[in-house]
């Protein structure tokens, strides 16, 4: 194929087993990466949840000692609930253990959520929005976030990611000071201030996004990389890319847009076998939007099937997957590049066996020609 392909790894704990064993599987998940030569190897944020990613820039810093080559970086690293100082420090001691090989990734969900929070009711139901099929690229109705965060256990465990009483600065404010700080030139009311290690770092900031809002315009004013999240918020991904795209201004990083366009796959060695492996997707889905956080990865042996109702939460995410042997996935994934014009593709798949997220991940780089 002709674009890179790349990795989004959320450590996933399984259901029977735990944070630990979820870890050492994403070391090792890496190391096949670097064999099977994906070009990146990134890792999310997620805290108070099935999922033993709470600390990108930990467990960064040991899949890059695991590995040689590959680059390895947050998707993203969560800047509502951290400062910019954090962020640099942090990853300009990565940058400095491994120069070359370390993504910062940024993106303001936690901002989004608190903001999500004190948005009001709609006075009245919204009208249903159609679906909608881009060329090939499956456009479903956008999930309604502020639901999900009117869920009291969310909003309860949010409360604890940040100090009493703090306030975030504006996202678009602190990339401007991480890339101030990079770039040597950060001052706090007129004094230069260098943070170290940081301070000249060979980084570049990805900007994460999912929709045409701050995120994609912010990365475009800067003339940063941006990454479109197609397999979270589907409704909205193409939008992204295109608010980018019309926000962009060249810098001393990129002359030219690049994106990164993400999607979520189950592949295996025949397509029967991969819908199977991928039939529990909607209940861990179901987890996230309905009780406010996910639940270990449910076993599709076992799983009971998801009642109508359920299904309704899920449809969009469900129908966005990528399912299928390597020559269905492979097709899908050419059809998302040639629609959204992606430079680059970052797959994440989550199985409930460790080997067949490993045999899903090489199969379809087999088929991408890595």
């Amino acid at each position: 194929m002709t674009v890179p392909l790349s990795i989004l790894d959320l450590a996933p704990i399984s259901e029977g087993a735990d944070a630990a064993t979820a870890l050492h599987n994403t070391i090792d998940l890496a190391r096949h990466a670097e064999q099977w030569g994906y070009k990146r190897y990134w890792v999310a944020e997620h805290h108070f949840v099935a999922v033993a990613s709470s600390q990108p820039a930990v467990l960064i810093g040991q899949i890059a000692a695991a590995t040689e080559r590959i680059r390895v970086g947050a998707a993203a690293v969560q800047l509502g609930q951290t400062t910019a100082v954090a962020v640099v420090e942090s990853f300009g001691m990565l940058e400095a253990f491994h120069p070359g090989r370390i993504d910062l990734g940024v993106g303001r969900s936690g901002q989004r959520r608190r903001e999500a929070l004190t948005e009001p009711r709609p006075a009245k139901p919204r009208p249903p929005q159609q679906w909608r099929d881009v060329d090939g690229v499956v456009v479903p109705p956008p999930f309604d976030i502020g639901a999900l965060m009117r869920n009291p256990a969310l909003r309860a465990r949010m409360a604890v990611l940040q100090q009493p009483g703090a306030e975030s600065p504006d996202f678009g404010e602190q990339v401007a000071d991480i890339l101030a700080m990079l770039e040597g030139t950060y001052t706090v009311d007129g004094y230069e201030t260098h943070v170290v290690p940081g301070d000249g770092a060979a980084l570049t900031p990805w900007v994460f996004g999912s929709s045409k809002g701050q995120s994609a315009r912010v990365a475009g004013a800067h003339g940063l990389p941006f990454v479109a999240s197609y397999h979270i918020t589907p409704a909205t991904a193409l939008d992204a890319i295109e608010a980018y795209r019309a926000a962009f201004r060249p810098s001393r990083l990129l002359s030219e847009p690049y994106v990164v366009v993400s999607a979520d796959v189950v592949v295996a060695d025949d397509s029967e076998t991969a819908r199977h492996l991928a039939s529990s997707y909607g209940h861990w889905v179901y987890s996230i939007r309905a009780r406010g956080g996910a639940v270990p990865y449910p076993d599709p042996d076992t799983v009971e099937p998801l009642t109508e109702d359920q299904l309704a939460v899920v449809k969009d995410r469900t129908a966005t997957q990528f399912v299928g042997d390597a020559d269905e996935v492979a097709d899908r994934l050419a059809t998302l590049q040639r629609v959204t014009g992606a430079d680059e593709l970052v797959i994440t798949s989550v199985t409930h066996r460790h080997c067949d997220r490993l045999r899903s991940h090489e199969l379809i780089a087999k088929r991408w020609g890595l």
